[in-house]
C-alpha cells in the first residue's frame, strides 16, 4: 500500500534536467503526472508513483511540436506514427502548403490534383466532405500523437471550383469563405496557402485576401508556402504579409529558404526584411535542418538543383530512391522526359546553401518543422530525423544555439504562436506531453540512402500522460487528441 502521508502520482519522472520549453535556463527538477496533466514540478523526492522513470543524466522536455507536416492522412493510415514518436514529437501541425485532407467533395473529381496528391493519388482516400468530419474521425480513431490542423487553400479551391487554372470569381471566393468558416468552427487552427504550386498559382492576391478575411472572426493563423522562394522572394514575402494583414492573422512563412545558386546567401536580406515586417505585424518562420527540399516532381526545379532523388512514382514505383539522372540513363531518355514518364511523382531537390540553412535556423523567430512526406516510399530523411538533427548536430556539435533555445523553437514558441492551449511548456495543469532524451547522444541517423532509420538518444515519450514510446519502440498507446486553438480574448 502506498504511504498516504506522501504525494502519490500516476507517473513520476525523477532526477532529470528540466528544459521547460520557455527558453529559461535548465534546472534540476522532478515532474509528476496524474491523468493527462502535469500536477507538480520541483523536488519530489518524498513522492511515490505507480510508474517512476529515472531520468538521471537525461533532459526532460516538452514533447516536440512539429510545426510543418503533411501528416493529414498518416494519422489515419498509420496511427502509431513511428516517424514522429521516435524523434520525440507529440503534436503535429497538418494542412500545410495549401493542402489538407478536407474538405473534399465526393465525386467532384476523379483525379487528385497536385500537390494534394502528396497525401494520396486515389480520390477514394478523401472521404471527408467537411473539415468537421475529418476532425471527428480523428477523435473517434485517435492516433498516438496530437494533431493541430490547418485547412488548405488549394483544397478549398478544389472543393469550390471546377477549373483550377484561373483566379476564383466572387461566388467561388464566397464558397471558399463558407468552407473555411465551417473548418474554423469545427476546430481548425488556421489557413494555409501554397501559391508556388500550379493549382494555386492562378490565385490572385485579392483571392487570397478575400478567403483569409474569415480568420478575423476566429483568430486563426495564416501559414504561407510563398509564391516564389527564388528570384522574386521579396515580392512573395510581401504578398504573405498582406494576406495575413487582411485576415488580422499571425503570419507563418513556411520552410523559409533560398532556392538555387544565384540566390544563395540572400537569407541575410530576407531575414532583415522579415524582421522589419515583424515590427508591424506578427511574423514567424518554420524551417527544416537540411540543404535539400522535397515535394512533387516538377521540371522547373531541375535547373536550380545540384541533385534530384525521386521519392515515389505511381506508374514506375521501382525507381523510388533513384537519382533522376540515373533513371533517365536507365530509360534512355532526357531527365525532362523522365519527369513526364514518372508522373505523378515526388522528389528531393538539393537547392539550398548550408550557410543559409544555419542562418535561418538560428533566427530568433524560427520554429522547427519537418515538412516530411510520410507516404513516399523513399522519403526525405527529414521525416525521421529533423528534431534529433537540430538537437544533435546544430545545437550540440555546431553550437548554433543553446539547448534551451533549441527546445523552445520546437515547443513553447510553437505552442504560443499557434495558440495551442496547455501545450509546449512543462508546468502544472498543462498536458503531460513529455520527451526524455540523452543530450550527449541524441542524433539523427536517417540518410539520403537510408531515409527511414530511427533516431538515437530518445529514451521515452509521453502523450497526454500515457507512455507512447519507450526503449526504441511504440507501446501501442493511442492517446493523441485533436488540439483546437485557444479562443481569442
Amino acid at each position: 500500500m502506498p504511504d498516504t502521508a506522501q504525494p502519490h502520482y500516476d507517473i513520476l519522472i525523477r532526477g532529470g534536467t528540466l528544459v521547460d520549453g520557455t527558453g529559461a535556463p535548465r534546472r534540476a527538477a522532478d515532474l509528476a503526472i496524474r491523468g493527462q496533466r502535469i500536477v507538480a514540478v520541483g523536488d519530489l523526492a518524498a513522492a511515490g508513483a505507480e510508474l517512476v522513470i529515472d531520468a538521471s543524466g537525461k533532459v526532460v522536455a516538452p514533447g516536440f511540436i512539429d510545426s510543418h507536416t503533411h501528416d493529414d492522412r498518416y494519422l489515419i493510415v498509420d496511427p502509431a506514427m513511428p516517424a514522429k514518436l521516435s524523434q520525440g514529437v507529440t503534436t503535429v501541425v497538418t494542412g500545410n502548403c495549401g493542402l489538407s485532407q478536407a474538405p473534399w467533395i465526393p465525386g467532384k473529381r476523379t483525379e487528385v490534383p497536385a500537390p494534394i496528391n502528396l497525401l494520396s493519388t486515389d480520390a477514394a482516400d478523401f472521404p471527408f466532405a467537411t473539415f468537421r468530419a475529418y476532425l471527428e474521425n480523428l477523435e473517434r480513431h485517435p492516433a498516438a500523437v496530437n494533431a493541430a490542423c490547418l485547412v488548405g487553400h488549394t483544397s478549398l479551391r478544389a472543393a469550390a471550383m471546377d477549373d483550377l487554372d484561373r483566379p476564383a470569381n466572387d461566388a467561388e471566393i464566397a464558397h471558399m469563405q463558407d468552407l473555411l468558416r465551417e473548418a474554423m468552427q469545427a476546430g481548425a487552427i488556421g489557413l494555409s496557402t501554397g501559391t508556388a504550386y500550379p493549382t494555386a498559382m492562378p490565385a490572385t492576391t485579392e483571392e487570397l485576401m478575400g478567403v483569409a478575411q474569415v480568420l478575423r472572426e476566429y483568430g486563426g493563423i495564416y501559414a504561407s508556402h510563398i509564391r516564389d522562394e527564388a528570384d522574386h522572394i521579396f515580392a512573395a514575402l510581401d504578398e504573405a504579409f498582406a494576406v495575413g494583414a487582411a485576415g488580422q492573422a499571425p503570419v507563418l512563412v513556411s520552410h523559409h529558404k533560398l532556392i538555387g545558386p544565384k540566390n544563395h546567401g540572400r537569407s541575410v536580406q530576407t531575414l532583415a526584411h522579415i524582421a522589419a515586417a515583424a515590427e508591424r505585424q506578427p511574423v514567424r518562420l518554420d524551417a527544416y535542418p537540411y540543404v535539400a527540399g522535397s515535394t512533387i516532381l516538377r521540371k522547373d526545379r531541375l535547373a536550380v538543383s545540384s541533385r534530384v532523388i525521386v521519392t515515389k512514382s505511381a506508374p514506375l514505383p521501382q525507381y523510388a530512391g533513384w537519382d533522376l539522372d540515373k533513371i533517365a540513363e536507365d530509360m534512355g531518355v532526357t531527365p525532362e522526359e523522365a519527369v513526364d514518364a514518372l508522373q505523378p511523382a515526388g522528389a528531393i531537390y538539393f537547392i539550398m546553401d548550408e550557410r543559409d540553412v544555419e542562418r535561418i535556423l538560428a533566427y530568433p523567430g524560427t520554429m522547427i518543422g519537418s515538412d516530411g512526406m510520410p507516404h513516399d516510399p523513399a522519403p526525405h530523411p527529414r521525416l525521421w530525423g529533423t528534431f534529433p538533427r537540430v538537437l544533435g548536430y546544430y545545437c550540440r556539435e555546431m553550437q548554433l544555439f543553446t539547448l534551451e533555445e533549441a527546445v523552445h523553437k520546437m515547443t513553447g514558441m510553437t505552442a504560443g504562436y499557434f495558440g495551442l492551449p496547455g501545450r509546449g511548456v512543462l508546468k502544472p495543469d498543462n498536458y503531460a506531453d513529455v520527451v526524455v532524451f540523452d543530450p550527449a547522444t541524441i542524433a539523427d541517423t536517417a540518410t539520403w540512402s537510408s531515409p527511414t532509420r530511427q533516431a538515437q538518444g530518445i529514451d521515452c515519450v509521453l502523450v497526454n500522460g500515457a507512455m507512447a514510446w519507450r526503449d526504441g519502440q511504440s507501446t501501442g498507446s493511442r492517446t493523441g487528441s485533436v488540439v483546437r486553438p485557444r479562443q481569442p480574448a
